[in-house]
């Protein structure tokens, strides 16, 4: 049914719906029928063919397009209505399992990215300070040969390629090949500064670092944990599953900083200092331990080192959780409680837990918690991780990271050699892109094993990670552990105001010999800095005007169409990466084995490639016809189980969640649930990962009478190697071909499929059996403990949890820990400050600010600021007021007086720039591009402050002071 105005006296002033009400109705309702219950009925009629012999603007017919909101991770179904090649209309897709027919306030705009006047419409140069129009032939003539000068100057490092989470699946594994093949590992995204810190504490627990069940499981919990989460805001549609996990009785905990509006429908919130989510974990685990509530069957058979967990909970007794949380102790114990009585239940997480010095440590406590209550492996369980943008799952699994390759196959001399045989280049070519001279001892941990003990070339080392790219820039050539300092900065669907440290960025920006931006919209990159030459910017087309795979945060692989052409002059990703490679001179070996129309490379050949590699985390199932077919069939997934009943997907889970094993041919269903042992792997069941070894210490750390249904091995196993499928007699069961391909392989470098096929066939899983692991000997520290942060506002704790030493060379940086938290800043700056998310916008904001129907629901950069704080401070509700960091930055926002926060601790959004310490950037936008909404980056005040294992920034506690502007 289409609606249509009426014309007629009944759509008078009385029945009207005004701009604020149409607004909210569109943009913050659920779903459709929401807005259309604030309708007078007169506005709403079946719209009837109008009899004119006149001719139509509109003739032509209409196509749906299915494609996947391009916002948040939970992969909303996108409907787009064509006509004549132009996006005419728009709605939620009501029968994909994901978000049942609803739209948050991004996704009921998501049109307007494809539409909207914002954007950049063709390349641009800077020259004397004018932005000036070039040709895509010019721009990439130019920058290319720029850089090509730099990689012989200064090698191939000193050029930084900073991908997207934006990418398709397609485009992320063809930027990190592309990135290989120019011989550099200072290639990032980012998933660096937002769950970098889950993917390493998660995958050295138990195998995979990635949501274990998925938002429709949560139907099934029995209780509902959030810590450091506000899916209210930051994932709205999530909420919606929440809500039936709770209808069918599960208690909703939230533990925050801030009352959130998640908060508001909790059954129990529980407010804690931020930076102390260990503490208040280990808290929980007190009680639980003192009670008896663990499972100790679970703990026996599928965990190791929960005795060393069960000494350091011991030293968080109620009156020390209190003490550093801040949490009472009837609250935490009914929290524990809660938990305890309401099996299975799931615990979710999303940036307030990672985004630490300490953040692997956080993400580690959760699992253990799930561990000791038997909550893992199991329907309404599990660690649902809340990932951010739409496909930073899949470009994280895709491998556009500093310390891998796709498929988290790591950087040592074996994962190389996998790719270059998966590439079909020759390995000591490929080896030779590289700088060959060695600078520091590498600690890469990968999949095939780690390099260390001797010096190691860069093609083996880690690159530098986003987080420290302005360090890469700034820091002394000496301190550096590559041939010389970056020179040009490639940021590639980015936003820097979604990074710390502004000022410094700023400095970094100016100090490069070149700064190229690639992306739909300017960016704030394109003016915070001051150049008036070297900066380039290039228009990317939005996924909309493409078509690929994309990854949600449940590892559900869906398959986007493309709605409408790329306009203006704007080209998609993989095109662009192709023609730089082409200038560079190596684009036959990107494209070896992918079909190029133009210079565009077919998306369905890259698919096919990395089907063809990614045997470790089961990236091999998922072929583009698969894909197709589920899009096309959405109807027939069962909206909580998510697994096709009937029709040609039958038994398929929807994505076909990875891992999806072996090849295509095996109709491998996906594995919903990881971890759960009451299912056969060849239907989704899984043991915990055997990554880690056989014994630790002389101890068994392989499963102990603990396996999946039907596996021929009915205790622990290790991975499987072409030698044990011979120790085991299951070697002939292999065809010729796969025989000759599995030779000296393993399950995770045998091209052909063939020990994955046959181990499956035996109940058991390619990757092994083992234990979950509660101790990460290979962490700064193994067990997790709490320290405080950099600028904690809580000094008088320093010496009893202090922070780290700092180091000489992490992530080829010196990085700083104990120098700075040695000085108490709290005297002069005595507000904890941290940050997060606003329904209304997303990442930096750049692409939903410069969307009128959102730039319209919040107008404003602000602080949130507790009624004390702000009368201490001289300041009232809705004033201006500047925010000044403990490294010199300064922010002018407005104040928003709330008890939201509590008295000592204040929160901004991090959605805000084109403001910068005062300065209004609006003019230095190019022509008509500057978005609706202005306003200053929380992060020019945030601080120094790096994850021990991953680098992860700090932008959830720093200090600050707040006066009146």
């Amino acid at each position: 049914m289409k609606l249509t105005k009426r014309q007629s006296a009944s759509t008078s002033s009385a029945n009207a719906v005004n701009r604020r009400a149409f607004l909210k109705g569109s943009g913050i309702a659920a779903g459709g029928a929401a807005f259309m219950s604030m309708l007078p009925p007169a506005m709403m009629q079946k719209a009837e063919a109008a009899e004119s012999k006149m001719h139509s603007y509109d003739d032509g017919d209409i196509t749906k397009k299915r494609s996947v909101c391009t916002h948040c991770s939970v992969g909303c179904g996108v409907v787009a209505e064509v006509q004549n090649g132009v996006w005419i209309g728009q709605e939620p897709s009501f029968e994909h399992p994901f978000n049942l027919g609803s739209h948050c306030a991004k996704g009921a705009s998501v049109r307007e990215h494809g539409h909207g006047d914002k954007r950049l419409k063709y390349p641009l140069k800077k020259v004397n300070g004018k932005w000036t129009r070039v040709s895509w032939e010019q721009a990439i003539d130019e920058i290319g040969d720029q850089m090509l000068d730099i990689r012989e100057k200064s090698g191939p490092d000193s050029v930084y390629w900073l991908g997207s989470a934006k990418y398709s699946n397609e485009q992320a594994y063809l930027f990190r090949k592309f990135a290989a093949l120019w011989g550099s590992n200072n290639v990032d995204h980012q998933a660096r500064i937002c769950h970098s810190t889950t993917v390493a504490g998660v995958a050295n627990t138990w195998g995979y670092g990635a949501m274990t069940n998925s938002y429709n499981d949560i139907h099934n919990s029995k209780a509902i944990f959030i810590i450091g989460a506000n899916p209210a805001e930051a994932h709205p549609v999530s909420l919606q599953h929440i809500f039936r996990g709770k209808e069918r009785g599960a208690p909703v905990i939230v533990v925050d900083p801030r009352f959130t509006r998640t908060a508001a429908h909790a059954d129990q919130f529980i407010r804690i200092r931020p930076g102390t989510d260990v503490p208040f974990v280990w808290g929980m685990l007190w009680h639980i331990f003192k009670n008896g509530w663990e499972d100790t069957s679970f703990i026996e058979q599928r965990v190791y080192g929960m005795d060393e967990i069960r000494k350091e909970v011991a030293k968080w007794d109620p009156a020390e959780v209190e003490r550093v949380s801040g949490a009472k102790e009837k609250d935490v114990y009914q929290a524990a409680k809660t938990m305890a009585e309401h099996r299975p239940g799931t615990f979710v997480w999303c940036m307030g837990g990672t985004q630490h010095t300490i953040g692997n440590n956080n993400t580690r406590a959760y699992c253990i918690f799930q561990l000791a209550l038997g909550n893992m492996g199991v329907s309404g369980g599990g660690t649902n991780i809340f990932r951010g943008h739409d496909n930073v799952q899949g470009a994280t699994d895709l491998g556009v990271l500093s310390h891998t390759l796709p498929g988290y196959y790591g950087l040592s001399e074996g994962a190389w050699k996998h790719w270059a045989r998966v590439w079909d280049v020759d390995f000591d070519w490929l080896k030779n892109r590289f700088d060959q001279q060695s600078y520091e001892v590498s600690e890469v941990e990968g999949e095939e094993g780690t390099t260390g003990g001797s010096g190691a070339t860069p093609m083996f080392t880690n690159g530098i990670p986003v987080s420290r790219w302005i360090d890469g820039v700034l820091e002394d050539k000496e301190n550096i552990a590559q041939k010389e300092a970056i020179k040009a900065m490639v940021l590639w669907g980015h936003a820097p105001n979604s990074q710390t440290r502004g000022p410094e960025m700023k400095a970094a920006m100016e100090k490069l010999d070149l700064l190229v931006i690639v992306d739909p919209y300017p960016t704030v990159s394109a003016v915070m800095n001051d150049r008036t030459d070297g900066v380039y910017l290039l228009p990317a087309a939005t996924q909309f005007e493409t078509y690929g795979s994309v990854t949600s945060s449940n590892r559900s692989v869906q398959w986007r169409e493309q709605i409408i052409s790329p306009l203006f002059e704007s080209l998609p990703d993989h095109t662009i990466i192709y023609k730089f490679a082409k200038k560079f001179g190596y684009e036959k070996e990107l494209c070896k084995n992918i079909t190029v129309n133009g210079e565009e490379p077919y998306i369905e050949d890259i698919t096919r490639e990395f089907n063809r590699g990614m045997w470790t985390v089961g990236y091999t199932g998922q072929t583009p016809e698969r894909m197709k077919l589920q899009a096309a069939n959405l109807h027939t997934f069962d909206k909580t189980t998510l697994r096709a009943q009937g029709g040609p997907c039958d038994g398929e889970y929807y994505g076909l969640p990875w891992p999806c094993w072996g090849t295509a041919e095996m109709k491998h269903p996906g594995s919903p649930i990881l971890y759960d042992t009451s299912v056969p792997v060849s239907e989704g069941g899984l043991p915990f990962r055997a990554r880690f070894g056989v014994e630790h210490n002389g101890v068994n750390i392989l499963a102990e009478n603990s396996y999946t249904a039907g596996s021929d091995i009915e205790d622990g196993y290790p991975e499987f190697t072409a030698d044990m499928l011979k120790e085991l007699g299951w070697w002939h069961e292999l065809t010729a071909e796969e025989q000759q391909e599995a030779e000296g392989k393993n399950w995770k470098t045998d091209l052909s499929g063939g020990i994955q096929r046959v181990v499956i066939n035996h109940g058991c899983a390619p990757y092994g059996n083992a234990k979950a692991r509660a101790i990460v000997w290979q962490f700064p520290d193994p067990v997790p403990i709490h320290r405080e942060a950099l600028y904690t506002n809580r000094h008088d704790l320093v010496e009893k949890y202090p922070t780290y030493e700092d180091r000489r060379s992490f992530y080829r940086l010196p990085t700083r820990y104990g120098s700075i938290q040695a000085k108490d800043f709290t005297q002069d700056f005595p507000l904890l400050m941290t940050s997060g998310r606003l329904v209304e916008y997303e990442g930096g904001g750049d692409e939903t600010r410069s969307n009128p129907w959102l730039a319209e629901l919040q107008q404003d950069m602000f602080i949130e600021i507790n009624p004390a704080d702000a009368n201490n401070a001289g300041v009232t509700h809705g004033e201006q007021v500047w925010v000044d960091g403990p490294e010199g930055g300064s922010i002018k926002v407005m104040a928003f007086v709330t008890e939201r926060v509590e008295r000592g601790v204040v929160f901004m959004p991090f959605h805000f720039g084109g403001h910068y310490q005062g300065e209004n950037l609006h003019d230095k936008y190019p022509e008509g591009t500057a978005p609706h909404v202005l306003g200053e980056s929380c992060n020019v005040v945030f601080t120094y402050g790096y994850d021990s294992v991953t680098a992860m920034q700090e932008t959830k506690v720093s200090l600050c002071r707040v006066r009146a502007a």
